[in-house]
């Protein structure tokens, strides 16, 4: 067995240091990772532990938004209140990566660095508009997350660098959000497709800005404008819905594989994208 050096840095630069000099894997919680391994898909000569990092796990309002660090996992999210009430989507996403037991592990930034194109929190995030900072040898830098990840298993990070947070922006009065997904068993399942849509609402009930995401349906996330554009202006009638989820199936660009087709993917992103707009659309009504 090749020997595997473990570090545990307590500092950024620390971190960054561990990095430098290429293969080095980062832990942020290791629901991905250790599979990996364990499996022969990855062999890494150093692990590099962030958890020890001051603010790498927890959450944080700042100006009206949220701050998640990158190593923060689906259960301690779902303990946030504040964050659960702004961001439901966001939250439901997250807590359906695995069970229970993996919850108290998978970490909100390990979920999209593993770069999967149906990672569940990262169509809610997208949605979200949500900005990664991202830090390493040449500095620090911000990012949406849809430019995060460019390929299955692959994303803009170099060696040496690192999610450091998550950024959500501030929510107005009435807007809220929703995630849903498509999987063969109840639960602890792969989704076949995942849609995540934020919308903010006027005092009159009329849509005034709409993000509208997809998982599993192209190597990477989409950000479906065309689908955001079809809400704005309108209150979510069943004509509106319905160009709402003929946009989503024209973006999708999906593979057809063992849980599903390429034609069925395609149909199921704009039966979810109806859904979980007008899941979205309920909660953003029911502010005040």
């Amino acid at each position: 067995m090749a020997d595997l050096d473990y570090v545990a840095p307590a500092s950024v630069a620390g971190a960054i240091e561990a990095l430098a000099g290429g293969g080095a894997k980062v832990l942020a919680g290791g629901t991905d990772l250790l599979v990996q391994m364990r499996a022969g898909r990855v062999k890494p000569q150093r692990i590099v532990d962030l958890k020890r990092i001051p603010g790498l796990i927890g959450v944080r309002q700042e100006n009206g938004g949220f701050i998640i660090g990158a190593s923060t996992s689906g259960a301690e999210l779902g303990e946030h209140a504040a964050l659960t009430q702004a961001w439901p989507g966001v939250v439901e996403a997250v807590q359906l990566i695995g069970s229970t037991q993996v919850q108290g592990r998978a970490s909100i930034g390990g979920n999209l660095c593993n770069a999967s194109p149906a990672a569940d929190s990262v169509p809610a995030l997208v949605a979200a508009r949500a900005i990664c900072v991202v830090v390493g040898g040449q500095g620090r830098r911000e990012l949406p997350v849809e430019a995060v990840v460019t390929a299955p298993g692959a994303t803009v990070l170099a060696s040496d660098e690192f999610v450091l947070e998550i950024r959500l922006p501030p929510r107005g009065a009435r807007a809220r959000d929703a995630y849903l997904r498509q999987i063969p068993r109840t639960e602890m399942d792969i989704a076949v497709v995942g849609a995540g849509v934020s919308l903010t609402l006027d005092a009159a009930g009329v849509c005034t800005e709409a993000h509208v995401a997809l998982g599993a349906v192209a190597p990477t996330v989409l950000l479906v404008e065309a689908a955001g554009a079809a809400l704005v202006g309108t209150k979510l009638d069943d004509a509106v819905l319905d160009a709402l989820a003929q946009a989503a199936e024209a973006a999708c660009r999906p593979i057809s594989d063992k849980r599903g087709t390429a034609e069925y993917r395609t149909r199921i992103a704009g039966v979810l994208a109806r859904r979980t707009a007008a899941i979205a659309y309920r909660r953003a009504s029911e502010r005040t």
